[in-house]
């Protein structure tokens, strides 16, 4: 069975799991999860008791959550590591790429948690203006950073773009619901994003999220409903 990838709607952070399987040339089938509802069913508790996404039910019939353990799968499939978006584990290279996506996750991700929860709860004033003032921090803090280690590299690891790459562009793209960062402050990251925004495999993703006509450069089998999977993986 191709593995299935539970993304989350409306610009989950597995937007950068689609891109890496675009990329990886491997098949996949992909199930969506309209968030919040969709993750409360007992449908998807069976899939991640956690209730979030994303989620891979690999090949193997494993289920495996939490994004950088996906995309470590990702990296392991056979013409992962030749299409140089992975490394073998023990290499350099792999300790690097662990590296920036431990970044991404721990970092870049989190610096908009507090804005998050702005944008999805009622608050009075107060607490509305601290929470906006350390998500602003964070955020700042977190490309500042990020725009170091990038420099005048063209990918976040050096002449090929790689799983953190696929990462980022489904982070990165946050800032749209934000007021508190301008990418056009730090040049490199504006380049970065501009760049994988022109990717087929971006634009595939985004097409699918937004529920448009979508051309795969890669192996995408279709969509799959989250009790359809279910069924089938029984079968399988």
């Amino acid at each position: 069975m191709s593995p299935i990838l539970y993304y989350g709607v409306p610009s989950g952070c597995s937007f950068g799991a689609i891109v890496a399987l675009e990329w990886s040339g491997q098949p996949y089938r992909l199930a969506r999860v309209n968030m919040p509802d969709d993750m409360q069913t007992d449908a998807f508790a069976a899939i991640n008791p956690v209730r979030e996404t994303p989620a891979l039910a690999t090949a193997r019939g494993d289920v495996l959550a939490e994004s950088i353990a996906i995309l470590n799968h990702i990296g392991a499939l056979p013409g992962a590591l030749e299409a140089g978006l992975a490394f073998a584990q023990g290499t350099r290279e792999f300790d690097q790429l662990n590296r920036m996506l431990a970044f991404l996750n721990t970092t870049f991700f989190n610096s908009f948690a507090s804005l998050w929860w702005l944008l999805e709860h009622e608050s009075d004033d107060d607490t509305r203006c601290v929470l906006t003032e350390y998500g602003r921090a964070r955020a700042v803090r977190a490309h500042q950073e990020l725009e170091r280690m990038l420099g005048d590299k063209p990918w976040l690891l050096g002449q090929r773009r790689t799983l953190a790459d696929a990462y980022f562009i489904g982070i990165a793209r946050w800032t749209k619901y934000h007021s508190v960062v301008d990418r056009r402050d730090y040049p490199n990251l504006q380049r970065l994003f501009d760049q994988l925004e022109a990717d087929p495999a971006v634009s595939f993703a985004h097409a699918i999220e937004q529920q448009r006509p979508a051309t795969s450069t890669g192996r995408f089998e279709g969509e799959i409903g989250i009790a359809e999977s279910l069924a089938a993986r029984r079968g399988a």
